[in-house]
């Protein structure tokens, strides 16, 4: 049975920082590209950072360039997406995804409120 997990979510004031994490289970966790989207209300979802399954590359969003910072723990299974700088416009819903051509998982979500 295929499980993301996410977790660390919670309440911040500008500026300060959140580390979430995204435990998975039930499929081959080394050579799934983990990412991470997030979903503010009233707007689509829309990917904020990617790792591959080696963890040699990453990619962000231009939003969140050098304030996010995704990594992966294949021992562990765990992806993991530190949020420094954080704006109240990062404030959403924020979901762990796992892709592998045809395949793809979702996690249900941790929230992130940022205040001003």
């Amino acid at each position: 049975q295929v499980q993301l997990v996410e977790s660390g979510g919670g309440s911040v004031q500008a500026g300060g920082s959140l580390r979430l994490s995204c435990a998975a289970s039930g499929f081959t966790f080394s050579v799934y590209f983990m990412k991470w989207y997030r979903q503010a209300p009233g707007k689509e979802r829309e990917l904020v950072a990617l790792i591959t399954g080696a963890g040699s590359s990453t990619n962000y969003a231009d939003s969140v360039k050098g304030r996010f910072t995704i990594s992966r723990d294949n021992g562990k299974k765990t992806v993991y997406l530190q949020m420094d700088s954080l704006k109240p416009e990062d404030t959403a819903v924020y979901y762990c995804n796992a892709r592998y051509f045809a395949e793809n998982y979702w996690g249900k979500g941790t929230l992130v409120t940022v205040s001003s």
